[in-house]
């Protein structure tokens, strides 16, 4: 399992603990990486290898109540950019590449629309959508985003279980949220995003339950007015999001490209874009 160069915990200024992780290069070009939902720093370790090859410093935060970091839970996503400025601060990044996976992919759309000075380019993959471009809404994360604004406790302590289940049994009980062959998915892989699952819930169910609610309801983000170029990457049989949901919302992005990848499930389009992202992001950063 690929552990990051090191792990950083800052404070905000309203007194929030935050935690990043970098991977890669440190000297090379800053690509800011947002984690799914549920998920953490640690999904940065997926591609260790990539971003030192590709002189990438790759800086993945846990966003607030995921891992190392403090709960937010009446945070909405256009507060994304409040708390990713600083850790971009911390850091020492003027301006970065960023990369969102599924819930991360909306945190990102909210950086570049809230700080566009901060953010060189987006790539979203598997990205989940608004409920207004949804043509229908996968029964799980339908099921999810229910209990998250009705009874949050409840699920909360779903959560909890799952997070103590994840620990005792074999990887494909996690990777079966994402994909449907799990024993396809490379063994370093399958143990990143087991470790990636479990620390998510290490000190609080907050993050998650917060997102759920929040991708769920109307988003405050004005991504209309994004001037980065944004690069939808979507798997034909993602069942997580769907990609007639993605695209209909790609189009609301007048700068928007929408990349297509054969045969991918939502893990598969992480795994198979994100180099390919990365490589761009490297090829087209400002040093």
């Amino acid at each position: 399992m690929t552990a990051p160069t090191h792990t950083t915990t800052i404070s905000t200024v309203d007194d929030r603990q935050l935690a990043y992780a970098e991977y890669g290069d440190p000297d090379g070009v800053p690509v800011l990486f947002l984690h799914g939902t549920p998920g953490s720093r640690r999904l940065g370790g997926l591609f260790h290898s990539d971003v030192r090859e590709l002189g990438v410093r790759l800086v993945a935060p846990d966003r607030p109540g995921y891992g190392r970091s403090e709960p937010w839970p009446d945070r909405s996503i256009d507060d994304a950019d409040a708390y990713l400025t600083a850790v971009l601060d911390h850091a020492g990044v003027e301006s970065a590449g960023v990369l969102g996976f599924s819930g991360g992919g909306a945190h990102a759309l909210a950086l570049a629309a809230g700080s566009p000075d901060r953010v060189e380019s987006v790539d979203v993959l598997a990205g989940v959508t608004p409920p207004s471009a949804r043509e229908g809404t996968p029964t799980p994360q339908r099921v999810l985003s229910w209990l998250a604004t009705t009874t949050p406790t409840l699920l909360g302590g779903l959560f909890r279980g799952q997070a103590w289940l994840a620990g005792r049994l074999d990887p494909s009980f996690v990777l079966a949220q994402y994909t449907e062959d799990p024993e396809s998915i490379p063994t370093n892989a399958q143990r990143v995003v087991k470790a990636d699952f479990r620390e998510a819930f290490t000190d609080s169910r907050s993050g998650a339950v917060t997102e759920f609610r929040t991708t769920a309801a109307a988003w405050n983000v004005e991504v209309g007015d994004i001037d980065a170029t944004v690069r939808f990457w979507h798997g034909e049989d993602d069942a997580n999001v769907p990609i007639a949901s993605a695209r209909r919302f790609s189009e609301r992005i007048p700068t928007t490209e929408f990349r297509t990848l054969d045969d991918a499930d939502h893990l598969r389009t992480l795994l198979r874009a994100a180099p390919d992202a990365l490589a761009t992001q490297a090829d087209t950063s400002h040093r």
